[in-house]
């Protein structure tokens, strides 16, 4: 029988004011700069590592007698902002593209709701996913915090300064590069023989930390469908197309377009096919234990209390509070004024939701939050919405605004649940209370939510949410997949390809998804991944001590918060007019990239050599 490192049987402080306090601050920070990373690049970096170090650091230089079980709250608290940015970022901006002007307080209801409705809808799945299958799913982020949470009760001094170095530098290079426009932040070059296409990268920290932190593996992934798209398929369109006429859904002759309007007007939409089809396998793959957890999960519900009898590492919100909570969610969804969402899409949701909240805890445990599929289940919820919407005949763009209203919910809900999933793991290795954890992550999500809204409403205002500064991937795929279907004018024979392309990554045993999400961003986000899984693959190869390797991802994650909260930082200054975004920089584009690339070196050796003044290292 499992035992975990602090007994049922121990009483110890855990569910206290300095941790609530600490990790709503720490959500806060995690969630602004998660946001502002998925507009960019369309993914989120898990927050629970790096919150659980920071957590040690701070509680124990100004309390010296926090424990362990405190430590793990703070990081469930602080998970939360990592998990209701993924869920806003890959929704909301769709609304923003459609030319549907969300207010910042309904931005924040639907996200609220969403998130507490995710983390409830988890709460049955705990027992089975998480106990019964403990040893079979692997839940690797969860593990990973779990014994950076039990090697924290020796020592944590120098992995939270390693952090906090990537959060300076971070931020130093940002206000480098955009408040004060020394270099060019993305350089790119025309290549004249590849029917001029062009090689571009966004040197940024944020982007190069993403890379380091997924690794080299899934980032040469991403690259290689940023490659194909920009290298071979772009080039291969301009080179064939000798004629005048204009092809759907372009507007111009080919001819007449650069090597951004045909990944504009056909490229993504291949990228569309390709992420539908690797959403698809995703879902086949964890069909049969997906039925065994929802199975499990009702079997549960109707299986009378016995909570008293419990042990205080098996106690969750009761049953009660958990069927009343769904049903005042769902109600106050359909019932409020001004939201356009039917009965319909209320059981759409509900259906939907449950299932997919119930894919996503088991697949977080298979494969990790940060290849987890979440935007594929959201995008195959909105398909399958607006399928039932058309076959009823509702085109109007009401049912249009609706269908993404219910997508923002339900994906929201699908995020926390992967969130909850990870950190009633970690809990249930270090002997928490889930019970604890639960309520912590419904608290948490109020603040981080309120501030993230305000976050894409502010960014929508500096930047333009799918403009090249801030493309949002997934809330343009989702914009386009959702007007094409209800209007009826997709592009499927371009989605066709990229469905055949995601069908021959398949037969190449290739992951379709992180190919997919190459294919479909612009190749100048694609390439500073590449940098940094190449910086990650170096040291590697340099050392196999896992504390040594953990160290670059803290500075990683470090070198993510602190690029992207400065980012949105200088998007209110250029709002109010302190700082000009459209500035020219005073130092050529290949001052730029030398920067960046002495920044991925200074990345690898601060890894393997830390200085001697950040305390003791292990070689």
């Amino acid at each position: 029988m499992f035992k975990p490192y602090v007994a049922a049987e121990s009483k110890m402080a855990e569910f206290t004011l300095r941790a609530v306090v600490l990790g709503i601050l720490l959500g806060l920070v995690f969630g602004v700069g998660n946001a502002y990373l998925g507009l960019k690049v369309g993914t989120t970096v898990s927050a629970s590592i790096p919150a659980a170090v920071l957590s040690m650091a701070i509680l124990r230089t100004f309390f010296h007698k926090a424990t362990i079980l405190e430590n793990n709250l703070v990081q469930t608290i602080a998970s939360v902002g990592e998990g209701l940015a993924g869920g806003i970022i890959f929704t909301v901006p769709a609304l923003f593209i459609l030319g549907e002007h969300i207010s910042i307080m309904r931005i924040f209801l639907l996200s609220t709701l969403g998130g507490i409705l995710g983390v409830l809808f988890m709460i049955p799945m705990r027992r089975y996913i998480i106990v019964k299958e403990h040893g079979v799913l692997p839940f690797p982020e969860g593990t990973a915090c779990a014994e950076i949470l039990e090697s924290g009760e020796k020592k944590s001094g120098l992995k939270a300064k390693m952090a906090f170095i990537g959060i300076i530098t971070g931020a130093v290079y940002k206000l480098c590069c955009n408040a004060f426009n020394l270099w060019q932040e993305t350089p790119s070059w025309i290549i004249n023989r590849l029917e001029k296409t062009v090689f571009s990268i966004d040197a940024t920290p944020a982007l190069l930390g993403v890379g380091y932190i997924i690794g080299p593996r899934i980032a040469s992934f991403i690259f290689a469908g940023g490659a194909l798209g920009w290298w071979v398929l772009i080039p291969l369109i301009k080179m064939f197309d000798v004629s005048m006429d204009t092809i759907f859904p372009g507007t111009v002759p080919v001819s007449q377009m650069s090597a951004g309007d045909v990944w504009a007007n056909y490229i993504r939409y291949i990228g569309v096919g390709t992420v539908l089809i690797g959403g698809l396998f995703s879902l086949v793959n964890v069909a049969p234990a997906v039925w065994k957890t929802v199975h499990s999960s009702i079997r549960e519900l109707f299986e009378s209390s016995h909570t008293a009898r419990l042990a205080r590492t098996d106690k969750d919100i009761s049953l009660r509070w958990l069927i009343l909570g769904s049903l005042a969610i769902i109600l106050t969804l359909w019932l409020t004024p001004g939201l356009p969402m039917n009965l319909v899409t209320i059981l759409l949701l509900t259906i939907l939701g449950f299932f997919f909240v119930a894919v996503t805890s088991l697949t977080v445990g298979i494969v990790g939050s940060t290849s987890n599929p979440v935007s594929g289940m959201t995008i195959t919820t909105l398909l399958i919405t607006c399928l039932i919407f058309v076959a009823l005949g509702w085109t109007e763009r009401l049912y249009l605004i609706s269908a993404l209203t219910m997508a923002i919910v339900a994906c929201v809900a699908i995020c926390l649940a992967a969130t909850t999933s990870q950190d009633l793991k970690t809990g249930f290795l270090v002997g928490a209370t889930p019970r604890y954890q639960q309520v912590a992550e419904i608290i948490g999500v109020i603040l981080p939510a309120l501030a993230i809204s305000g976050t894409v409403y502010l960014l929508n205002q500096a930047y333009g949410l799918g403009s090249s500064l801030l493309p949002a991937p997934q809330g343009t795929m989702m914009a386009m997949v959702a007007k094409g279907v209800i209007e009826g004018n997709i592009p499927f024979t371009l989605i066709s390809i990229g469905v055949i392309i995601g069908l021959l990554l398949r037969l190449l045993t290739i992951p379709i998804l992180p190919f997919a999400l190459g294919l479909y961003l612009p190749l100048s986000l694609t390439t500073p991944v590449m940098l940094g899984g190449i910086v990650s693959a170096f040291v590697r190869r340099q050392t196999k001590d896992k504390e040594i390797i953990q160290r670059g991802v803290l500075t990683s994650s470090g070198l993510v918060a602190g690029d992207a909260c400065t980012g949105v930082v200088i998007a209110f200054l250029s709002i109010v007019g302190w700082v000009n975004l459209n500035a020219k920089p005073h130092l050529p584009d290949i001052f730029g990239l030398i920067i960046f690339i002495l920044l991925a070196l200074g990345l690898g050796w601060i890894t393997l050599h830390p200085p001697r003044f950040l305390g003791t290292t292990k070689k």
